[in-house]
């Protein structure tokens, strides 16, 4: 897909929650959305993965790839944010996380460490 481990887009964390100040994630499958090109990747793409809430910070997964109009592709991304923005506020429950924003940028990796 001429994509390599370091390339990064801004997504939307949760697809239905656009354009919120804050977000509730919940463990299990997340559909995100590119809001900004990622290689071949348009915006509007939707990303398809994983969510973990059990840590401190949440950790989001990504292993699918739907462009608009276009068959599921395989990629391997994680979402990133410096600062402690992935970080769930206190309010947060067992099995869920609310966080403060609802963008992220996506990285390429090679793995899922």
């Amino acid at each position: 897909m001429r994509l390599s481990v370091g390339d990064a887009a801004w997504v939307d964390l949760d697809a239905n929650q656009l354009d919120a100040r804050r977000i509730t994630l919940y463990d299990g499958p997340i559909e995100s959305m590119l809001s900004e090109r990622l290689g071949p990747l348009e915006v509007t793409t939707r990303l398809y993965g994983q969510v973990w809430t059990a840590g401190p910070q949440v950790v989001i997964r990504w292993y699918e790839a739907q462009p608009p109009n276009s068959e599921k592709v395989p990629i391997c991304a994680v979402a990133r944010l410096s600062r402690d923005q992935m970080r769930k506020l206190p309010e947060s429950k067992p099995g869920m996380a609310i966080l403060s924003g609802s963008t992220a940028a996506a990285y390429i990796v090679d793995a899922f460490r």
